[in-house]
């Protein structure tokens, strides 16, 4: 075994319990990828383009709770990657990216492929650093996953200069294993919540956020229902909190429901758990702004930084999400808000009502097969695009089943996430939602499905348009339609060029015989639904748009 850089770098991101690195080989960590045949104990995933990399680096870290590693070359692959980095960062997901540079002798001459890294990742990274001393990885590699997973975790860049990373070292130990700590709360401010929660009649919990192990889960959900509280998921989280729970009612998205806005409204106290208030869960900036302005609010988070950044916290709580539901899970019950809850959950019930859908293919009544058929610990992905409602808002995720999905709105990112699950749970259903033009955005990651035998299911929802820019024109330029048709390839065929079955269906009576012949293969396909593209969300037609703005 070589005592050079790539060599000291192998051996540190093993001590950090790496076992996967998800990336595409470049000249300039050779070096690197040449070690990796002396580390059995780290697996090279190798993709068809850097975006859906960091996509799988992402999703890999959503689902094990571990730091995803990515490992991608100079300036193209690194601007490739950028879009998953984006999503780790708007996500909260800890992810590390390591980008061969070029070499130091030639760095700031705009040499072949050089970018600064500093200068493009800075807003969309937690830290950003260039290695310039090879002995220094160890010490740099244990900071880049500290960085990536306290606080509000998010992603980290570190550029490895060519010669760097294949220069000998005089040092051979790798660095030490970094262990993370979770704020905690004290027992005063446990004290005071339970004050302000007792004496609320119409409280609401607003959960999401990462960081979240199995048993903070549980303590979450105990405390809630032992209490007969309310809660909604934030944008995207809905696997955080069992939504079979008679304390579900709901989640923050887009276009809320009337009785979401009406709950929200309503309540004299709302409790953000662990969740960002940004953009999608404060319908653009406008929660505790008009009705409710009276509304004690609770926001907890394991980062400082990101209490009152908005929005100003009545009683602000620096505290991880698993030690905060400790804390709040070992107290007795403290009221009983089982009547009021009630009323929401069947507000709620009846939200996910879905009307016939205009075309010959209606989601609805597919939606509803799934929710019957699927697994409890089914892993649903997808990308973003007003397919992904019928999944984000008409699924009811159990305690087991697990979602992975952009809060970033990514398009593409639900095929490289939904490879990155069989990978970890190879033998689990993983099925991917996708959109006609969001499946093309990563369609050649099913090169990487087929190497690794990774093949989920995947569901393509074909309206031969770009969907929700579509509607957003008929909402805003009524029949001025441009630049949205898409003129698509016959994906079944595709399917089966990367050797799995493909299925075209244009009936819903055509799908369940098709499904139930897939899933117990285990083997994956592609099933495309040809959508009428009238059908663009379940409750509005894109008549409905274009009328309602002509008027």
């Amino acid at each position: 075994m070589k005592k050079n850089g790539a060599t000291l770098l192998l051996k540190s991101l093993l001590n950090q319990k790496t076992s996967k690195i998800f990336g595409v080989p470049g000249e300039s960590f050779l070096s690197v990828l040449d070690a990796l045949n002396e580390f059995d104990g780290i697996n090279w995933v190798g993709a068809r383009q850097e975006g859906g990399a960091a996509f799988m680096a992402a999703s890999y870290a959503q689902l094990t709770g571990k730091t995803g590693v990515c490992y991608v070359t100079r300036a193209p692959g690194a601007t490739n990657a950028s879009i998953g980095i984006h999503t780790a960062f708007q996500g909260s997901i800890p992810l590390v990216l390591f980008i061969g540079q070029v070499s130091t002798k030639v760095i700031g001459r705009e040499a072949f492929q050089e970018l600064n890294y500093n200068g493009m990742y800075s807003s969309m990274a937690k830290w950003v650093v260039e290695i310039t001393d090879v002995n220094r990885i160890p010490e740099i590699v244990s900071r880049a996953f500290n960085v990536a997973n306290t606080g509000r975790p998010g992603p980290v860049i570190v550029s490895v200069p060519e010669d760097v990373i294949s220069a000998p070292c005089d040092i051979t130990k790798p660095s030490p294993i970094v262990k993370f700590s979770e704020p905690s709360i004290s027992k005063l401010n446990i004290s005071e919540i339970i004050k302000k929660l007792r004496v609320s009649k119409k409280p609401i919990f607003i959960v999401g956020g990462s960081g979240w192990n199995e048993v903070g889960i549980y303590n979450l959900n105990n405390f809630i229902e032992k209490n007969g509280l309310p809660v909604i998921a934030s944008f995207r989280r809905q696997d955080i909190f069992d939504n079979k729970s008679h304390s579900y009612v709901g989640v923050l998205s887009f276009v809320n429901s009337q009785y979401i806005k009406k709950l929200l409204e309503d309540s004299d106290l709302i409790f953000a758990f662990n969740t960002l208030l940004g953009d999608i869960t404060t319908s653009g900036y406008k929660l505790l702004i008009d009705k409710n302005i009276n509304s004690i609010l609770i926001h907890s988070h394991s980062d400082p930084k990101e209490i009152n950044k908005f929005y100003h916290a009545d009683f602000p709580v620096n505290a991880g999400p698993n030690n905060l539901a400790l804390e709040l899970n070992s107290i007795d019950q403290i009221g009983n808000w089982t009547s009021y809850t009630k009323k929401l959950r069947s507000a709620y019930e009846k939200s996910l009502f879905i009307p016939k859908q205009p075309g010959k293919i209606d989601m609805g009544v597919i939606i509803s097969y799934l929710q019957k058929k699927l697994p409890e610990d089914v892993i649903l992905t997808n990308g973003a695009g007003n397919f992904s409602i019928w999944s984000n808002l008409f699924f009811m995720y159990g305690s087991k089943t697990r979602l992975l999905a952009p809060t970033s709105g990514a398009m593409g990112f639900g095929l490289p996430a939904a490879i990155a699950a069989k990978l970890v749970n190879p033998s689990k259903k993983v099925i991917c939602f996708a959109g006609d033009g969001d499946f093309q955005m990563t369609q050649n990651e099913l090169g990487t499905a087929k190497q690794y035998n990774l093949f989920p299911i995947i569901l393509i929802l074909n309206n031969s348009s770009y969907g929700t820019i579509r509607m957003h024109q008929e909402a805003s330029y009524p029949g001025r339609v441009a630049s949205t048709d898409i003129i698509n390839p016959d994906f079944t065929k595709i399917a089966e060029a990367y050797g799995i079955d493909g299925f075209k269906i244009k009936e819903t009576k055509e799908f369940k015989p098709v499904f139930e012949k897939i899933f117990s293969s285990n083997k994956g396909a592609l099933i495309e639904l040809i959508i009428d593209i009238e059908s663009i969300s379940p409750h509005k037609t894109l008549q409905d748009y274009k009328v309602k703005s002509l008027t």
